[in-house]
């Protein structure tokens, strides 16, 4: 492989997406964030996340009053993203955010800039708003030292982006050992592209949006046994930190317990060993193996569902608490999915569903199992 950027960085980066709340379930609460901060720096930690559309602005604001405001600027990096697609309307306000986020955070500048989850279905916004120029334009001012795009797309699009785009200073993948080998994911597929074009990568969702961090009884048993002090979390993160061309991997911390977990085990990060990654491989093993459904999302089911119930991504959400034992992310994806949709509890038993389903799964009874687990 390539020699890429960043190899000096702390190989956990504080994710900014999942701050701690106080009672009204809305405010952040910055005393806790400000000593998670704190937490983070001493123990060498530098790289700090966040975004635009983050917490509707909460989080860069946040950010200045835990960080910015607390920190001298050569102490700490910082990045944020630019959503063409979520918060923008036009090229004019899509342009407008990166001020808006200069403003919030008065960092004075950005060491990490990022195009906002770029996926098959909007990257033309970015070509159409000329956002590549725009940010390579910010970079030759100084407001900008290295720029990229986070990525949740297929590898034929990532492909073609850096190959378009070989200006870019780095990228953002979500990779994790669960995915893999996920077809929808392509985590493997996506990072051996981005190493091909000699991108050094930051890591998103190490840890599946906290489902491997809280994972199946019998997992956590197979990680016990192999290290009764490394969290499923610490697994997770270090299996990510431990490939090739890693810049740094986000964790998503949501308290001070969370950091204290991360920090144990990356304060004086080591990679995996050989026995180390076939415990990881006997974890796959052990996920692949639990009994799902067995839905292939070809959404042969929707087409013509009188309640316009999203059938496959509600399977999703419930395979989601199977496989992870992620009872509260699988509602909220449930909640997502469903939102302006039909739920599960709205179907009305006609039939056509399990007629057009490939797979002969019983579509009715599995909706309503999941109606009374997820509403």
């Amino acid at each position: 492989m390539a020699d890429w950027f960043g190899k000096e960085v702390f190989k956990l980066g504080f994710g900014l997406m999942r701050l701690p709340k106080l009672e009204d379930g809305k405010t952040i609460d910055v005393d806790q964030v400000s000593k998670m901060v704190d937490m983070f720096i001493e123990a060498g930690g530098t790289y700090f996340d966040t975004a635009y559309v983050y917490d509707d602005g909460r989080s860069e604001e946040a950010t200045k009053l835990a960080l910015v405001d607390r920190y001298p600027r050569e102490k700490y990096t910082l990045c944020t993203k630019l959503n063409a697609w979520h918060g923008a309307h036009d090229e004019e306000s899509a342009k407008k955010q990166f001020y808006t986020s200069l403003e919030r955070t008065g960092a004075g500048y950005f060491d990490y800039y990022l195009l906002h989850a770029l996926m098959d279905d909007n990257a033309h916004l970015y070509d159409d708003y000329h956002l590549w120029d725009y940010v390579a334009d910010l970079k030759e001012k100084g407001l900008i030292k290295y720029f990229g795009f986070s990525f949740h797309g297929s590898p034929k699009l990532l492909d073609k982006l850096l190959t378009d785009h070989p200006e870019v200073d780095f990228i953002q993948l979500q990779i994790n050992y669960a995915d893999w080998e996920d077809e929808k994911v392509a985590a493997r597929e996506c990072w051996e592209i981005a190493r091909k074009h000699d991108k050094s990568i930051t890591v998103m969702e190490p840890v599946k949006g906290g489902a491997l961090a809280n994972t199946i009884p019998e997992v956590k048993e197979i990680f016990e046994k192999a290290n009764k002090n490394l969290s499923p979390a610490g697994w997770a993160i270090r299996y990510a930190a431990s490939l090739d061309g890693i810049l740094t991997v986000l964790s998503g911390m949501s308290n001070v317990e969370q950091m204290e977990d991360n920090l144990s085990f990356m304060r004086d990060f080591k990679p995996l060993n050989e026995d180390e990654q076939k415990v990881i491989k006997e974890v796959v093993k052990v996920l692949d193996s639990v009994e799902t459904i067995k839905c292939t999302a070809c959404h042969y089911c929707t087409e013509g569902c009188p309640s316009q119930i999203p059938i496959p991504e509600i399977f999703s959400a419930r395979n989601r608490e199977l496989m992870f034992n992620a009872k509260e992310s699988a509602k909220m994806d449930y909640a997502r999915v469903t939102e302006g949709k039909g739920k599960a509890s709205d179907c009305i038993q006609c039939g056509q569903c399990e007629n057009a389903c490939p797979q002969h799964l019983p579509i009715i009874s599995l909706l309503q199992e999941i109606s009374g687990i997820m509403e």
